[in-house]
């Protein structure tokens, strides 16, 4: 197998890092050689955070060059627009529809952009966009919108979905299995995206 590489991005407190391990660990249940990276800047004031995972019969670095992507699955919209770059051509983007004001727009320096589909879907690739909240909230969690992500991810890779299951049920706490499970399969559902 060729080596897949998937961008996870989003903001701060948005359980990026959760979803990265979740498909790190379901990678090595696949018998694959993983590797995984995490640049936190200021997650703890709202800030972009990105994680890259790479698994193929043999990966040699974690880092993902610009056009070497084969996935950005964004947790928040304006965050998958500043990650384009690293996507390879034909490459898919799955993202929340979802958008976070930066501190630049909440300062009035800037404004929040109202074309990001249209700027993403410009560029001919594929994009998926997930109306994560709310079905996190069909769910019965908010808090379990990457989940419902890494569903929608999920669908697009060839790992069986009981690995998936049991890679989230190894990460998250015990208590919450149940509805991570029920929001995994929400998101693994949607077709094509919303």
């Amino acid at each position: 197998m060729s080596v897949v590489s998937i961008v996870v991005c989003g903001v701060g407190g948005q359980g990026i890092l959760t979803a990265s391990d979740i498909i790190s660990r379901v990678a090595l249940k696949g018998d694959f050689d993983v590797k995984k990276s995490e640049v936190h800047g200021m997650a703890q004031r709202g800030g972009s955070v990105i994680s890259e995972v790479r698994f193929g019969d043999k990966v040699y670095s974690p880092l993902i060059s610009e056009g070497m992507a084969d996935y950005i699955l964004s947790f928040e919209k304006l965050e998958a627009l500043r990650t384009l770059p690293r996507l390879k051509n034909h490459g898919a983007v799955i993202s929340n529809d979802y958008e976070i004001n930066p501190m630049s727009v909440l300062s009035g320096k800037h404004k929040y952009p109202d074309d990001i589909e249209d700027r993403i879907r410009a560029t001919g690739v594929d994009l998926i966009l997930v109306e994560g909240i709310k079905l996190a909230e069909k769910a019965g969690n908010i808090r379990t919108v990457n989940t419902v992500l890494l569903g929608a991810l999920a669908r697009r890779l060839s790992f069986d979905k009981k690995l998936w299951l049991k890679a989230i049920e190894e990460r998250v706490p015990k208590k919450t299995f149940e509805v991570n499970k029920k929001a995994f399969d929400l998101g693994y559902n949607i077709e094509g995206g919303q």
